[in-house]
């Protein structure tokens, strides 16, 4: 499980990868990563084409960033999530708070 992030400085969007498992064992590295959330970022891109499972404590660090960068249904996006994962952001009614790209499958 890895965390990785760009900051497209032209966009000015930080893009953020996690690969594996998405759970509280990378709490550190996702916070670490999106620590820049703040510092002039107009948006956020979680990629989550690689993560093959999400618990409870990642849809909490996804809410935790979503208080970072404020309400904006639009501010943070979650692209290629698989259709396992897809459903529990779906169940969760994440579909409502944040993008979800694609927005079908």
């Amino acid at each position: 499980m890895t965390v990785e992030t760009n900051l497209n400085a032209d966009t000015q969007t930080l893009e953020v990868t996690i690969s594996g498992r998405f759970d509280f064992s990378i709490h550190q590295n996702f916070r670490k990563a999106t620590q820049q959330a703040g510092t002039g970022v107009k948006a956020i891109s979680i990629d989550l084409s690689d993560t093959d499972y999400m618990d409870s404590s990642a849809l909490g660090m996804l809410l935790v960033l979503r208080d970072k960068v404020g309400e904006n249904k639009d501010a943070i996006t979650i692209k290629n999530p698989k259709p396992e994962v897809r459903k529990i952001l779906e169940i969760a009614n994440f579909d409502r708070l944040f993008t979800l790209d694609p927005a079908t499958i």
